[in-house]
């Protein structure tokens, strides 16, 4: 599994942040997501894809 941010549609909001501190973390100096670890472990697929689903303008997606 791979996550992968669209920088072009993030604003910020920090829902993906929120809901999983180790994997995203939004900047504040630029105010986007940063992804911290763009591979975790199958053992939290289900804690990230929660995340990923909960961005509201749908800049984060998963791979593989």
């Amino acid at each position: 599994m791979h996550i992968v941010a669209d920088m072009r549609k993030c604003e910020g909001l920090g829902m993906c942040e929120s809901m999983a501190n180790d994997y995203f973390e939004v900047d504040e100096d630029d105010e986007l997501v940063h992804v911290i670890d763009e591979n975790p472990p199958e053992s939290d697929r289900a804690h990230v894809y929660a995340a990923v689903q909960a961005c509201p303008v749908l800049a984060l997606t998963l791979e593989g």
